[in-house]
């Protein structure tokens, strides 16, 4: 069930920090040559725009309040689960003590009358579940595109997603059969560095993205590092990894350096040569054989049969000859 909440205009936007939402689905695509400085620009305006769509949305009454518990997460994940996120905890305590200050973009769920589904706002619904309070959310009918894409610019304008989050939630879209142009424009980005992230998304373990968590420090070159550590190792080093009793109490970006420690590729010591020492009769020792991975080497004992050297490598040859013929 849900309700209208009527509230007073403000001239002052809402906070633009981790609790903002971004943009309503719209716009034009992003320029394929965005630098990072107008991706933050674009972020901003983002913002701004944002702040002026919710502002309008709550002196109109559009925003409402739903209960939690018919509103289900987007089928397409953007964030990674960790049980030791404190900064979720730090977001609950928050909204417990201001109140939810932006509301969530929820669309009519197709086929499930009576439910809502999330384009974006999944924190403020799992807060609002701990406190027991209604979500205050926007309605709007979106289409799947207009509900990637929504969710897809939160993503840009959040400061808090980590890269692999990004990787994660690229990956994600791909394997929900969501265009790659539709997916480049709900990131923000262009062509090539989407297929870095699938790259990366790709090259991780679900069971290994699970044990790690978000990560939020680590960045796309030790990601890589992992990646190759994996392609090398074996389904039990990293099974071993990441069942490691070195992981419990850490958090996420402690984690990643436990796992990548345990794939650390260990070179194998050289095996010795395996050596053997050739006596006559009488039990003097005349030559040593050296047999090894890459060759075999005789040392004679010029001093137990003075000549026998010379007269081995003249008849090299012919013993060369012989082995030959003795394989047909």
């Amino acid at each position: 069930m849900s309700r209208r909440v009527a509230e007073p205009a403000t001239d002052s936007p809402p906070s633009t920090g981790s609790t903002t939402s971004p943009p309503l689905p719209g716009g034009n695509s992003p320029s394929p040559r965005r630098t990072g400085a107008a991706r933050s620009f674009g972020a901003a305006w983002q913002a701004q725009e944002q702040a002026r769509a919710v502002a309008d949305a709550e002196r109109d009454g559009s925003v409402v309040e739903l209960d939690p518990e018919i509103c289900d997460p987007s089928a397409i994940a953007d964030r990674v689960p960790d049980t030791t996120d404190a900064a979720f905890d730090a977001f609950v305590e928050q909204i417990r003590e201001e109140g939810q200050r932006s509301p969530a973009l929820v669309r009519p769920k197709p086929g499930e009358p009576g439910r809502y589904e999330i384009a974006y706002g999944r924190r403020r619904r799992r807060a609002a579940q701990i406190l027991g309070r209604p979500l205050r959310a926007i309605v709007r009918p979106l289409s799947d595109t207009e509900l990637v894409i929504a969710q897809g610019s939160e993503n840009l304008a959040r400061a808090d997603l980590s890269y692999i989050e990004r990787a994660h939630f690229a990956r994600n879209m791909v394997q929900a059969g969501v265009a790659r142009e539709t997916i480049a424009k709900a990131m923000g980005t262009q062509a090539t560095h989407l297929s870095s992230l699938l790259t990366v998304a790709d090259a991780i373990p679900a069971p290994v993205l699970a044990t790690i968590g978000p990560a939020p420090k680590i960045g796309r070159p030790n990601w890589l590092t992992l990646a190759d550590r994996i392609k090398t190792a074996s389904p039990e080093q990293i099974d071993t990894a990441i069942a490691s009793p070195d992981l419990a109490g850490k958090a996420s970006d402690e984690r990643f350096a436990v796992v990548l420690a345990a794939l650390t590729v260990v070179p194998k010591p050289k095996a010795k040569p395996r050596a053997e020492t050739l006596k006559d009769p009488k039990g003097r020792k005349y030559a040593r054989v050296e047999r090894s991975a890459t060759g075999l080497r005789v040392t004679v004992e010029e001093a137990a049969e003075p000549g026998f050297g010379d007269y081995l490598a003249q008849r090299i040859p012919e013993i060369l000859a012989a082995y030959r013929a003795s394989k047909g």
